[in-house]
């Protein structure tokens, strides 16, 4: 079976049909986000605005090597509640690459700081998912005033070194491949719990296909080479200091299944933080919105409720 690489509104809009009711979720209103560009840092940046202005803002964060579109069901439930918009960061979708291999979560943290300027965004949530959910920690311990409330979704200062170098090896390994059935394939062993008929659409957010047929991922893997497992472990650890500085409420999540995330990880987590608690979503491993993106909504609603009955 053949694919597009890219597809109609219709598809899209049937592909996240079809993607709510496999994972038990229902929105009032299934449509499309708006696909919007802005300039920061002198690198062009996309992101999805699902809509709502007025309503309580989320930002939205994706891990290493996903895109925005990891949201999606998320969003599309939320977006009758919320505005959610979900970034596509430097490097990852359909944002630009940096000729300078400037990945620093520093640098990443002045990229959201931009987004919320351009959007004007004021007491909102930060949803970030482990690349993103360090990038949002970081902001989170500059900005704590700004934020009604922080998500952090397996990950933080401590992680399973194993368990992320897992995850480098499968991206590595996929950088480039001759099928989209090829991909499919490999996706699925890596994550038996997926299923084929999403993963043949939604694997069009993070790879494109070239003139030659073959498929490549579209976040710059470049720097992942020379990166050691260990030096990166070591290197998260130096943020514990900023943790003290999160005054925001937060929430951190740890998918059950996680080889990357462990409870004694979020439980130290949630101890360390001002204002912390951390909750577990069974069926769930790493990529906790893609595995029970419904179990996570339940935490996400819980905590938003929460945060908005202490917000003045």
């Amino acid at each position: 079976m053949s694919a597009r690489a890219e597809l109609s509104e219709a598809e899209r809009l049937d592909h996240l049909g079809l993607a709510l009711s496999v994972a038990g979720l229902s929105a009032p209103d299934v449509s499309l986000p708006e696909s919007r560009h802005v300039h920061i840092q002198n690198l062009r940046f996309h992101y999805l605005d699902w809509g709502g202005r007025g309503r309580a803002p989320i930002l939205f964060l994706h891990g290493g090597g996903q895109s925005a579109h990891t949201w999606d069901l998320v969003c599309a439930v939320l977006r009758s509640e919320h505005r959610c918009v979900a970034l596509d960061q430097r490097g990852h979708g359909d944002s630009d690459w940096s000729d300078s291999l400037d990945y620093a979560f520093e640098t990443h943290t002045r990229d959201v700081e931009g987004l919320i300027s351009h959007l004007g965004l004021e007491r909102f949530f930060v949803v970030g998912m482990s690349m993103g959910g360090l990038n949002a920690l970081l902001y989170a311990a500059a900005h704590p005033e700004r934020l009604r409330g922080l998500v952090l979704v397996d990950c933080g200062p401590d992680v399973q070194a194993p368990g992320g170098a897992r995850i480098v090896d499968f991206v590595l390994q996929i950088r480039s491949v001759d099928s989209l059935d090829t991909l499919i394939a490999q996706a699925l062993e890596f994550n038996p719990s997926r299923d084929p008929r999403l993963l043949r659409r939604s694997l069009l957010h993070t790879f494109r296909q070239q003139a030659d047929g073959t498929w490549v991922r579209k976040n710059d893997t470049r720097h992942w080479h020379d990166s050691d497992p260990a030096q990166r472990v070591a290197r998260l650890k130096e943020y514990w200091p900023l943790v003290s500085r999160i005054t925001c409420p937060t929430l951190v999540v740890r998918g059950a299944h996680s080889d990357v995330f462990h409870d004694a990880d979020a439980a130290k987590l949630a101890r360390e933080l001002p204002d912390g608690r951390w909750v577990r979503v069974e069926n769930a491993g790493h990529t906790v919105q893609g595995d029970n993106p419904r179990g996570l909504l339940a935490e996400l609603r819980s905590f938003f409720t929460h945060c908005s009955r202490g917000s003045p």
